[in-house]
């Protein structure tokens, strides 16, 4: 038991994950590897299906701050929330990537097939394949802006050690 009553595996009702990172693509491919060893950590292990998407979102994202939000001097924020469905079946997790750079908005090529030569630009793509929702907001203190994405991970049922 721990200090709430609940077994040690009980699943709290949200666990979260906030870090900032530099603007650089050092700083993207730490955002990257921190995320996982986190998504790891809540239960969803490397090499699963859950686990890939996720680092896919989270390094499309990561890299759109880099590459279209960046301003010299500042940083970007990475913000991961989990919540545990009431049946304990699946965890759906929230990405958030802020940026200080508000003029740049992000919008997914309309074309994918358009440009096939292109060895970037698909980011939004995988992004809006990938995920069951995303889209932006403005950022509420300060410039900037919020990118997020949503992925529920199926067949999920406990967090791999307690939180």
């Amino acid at each position: 038991m721990n200090p709430t009553g609940q077994p040690a595996s009980a699943i709290p009702a949200h666990t979260c994950f906030t870090l900032r990172f530099s603007s650089t693509p050092r700083g993207a491919r730490l955002a990257r590897r921190l995320c996982a060893e986190r998504l790891d950590a809540w239960g969803v292990p490397y090499g699963s299906d859950g686990h890939d998407v996720l680092s896919v979102l989270v390094s499309e994202l990561a890299t759109n701050a880099v590459t279209h939000g960046h301003v010299d001097g500042r940083d970007f924020r990475v913000h991961l929330l989990a919540l545990a469905a009431p049946d304990a079946k699946s965890l759906s997790v929230r990405l958030e990537v802020t940026d200080t750079r508000g003029e740049q908005l992000p919008a997914p090529a309309s074309d994918p097939v358009a440009g096939a030569g292109r060895t970037g630009g698909r980011g939004l793509l995988l992004v809006e394949a990938l995920a069951d929702r995303w889209g932006w907001t403005p950022r509420p203190d300060g410039p900037g802006k919020t990118v997020w994405a949503e992925y529920t991970v199926a067949g999920w049922e406990r967090f791999a050690t307690p939180v």
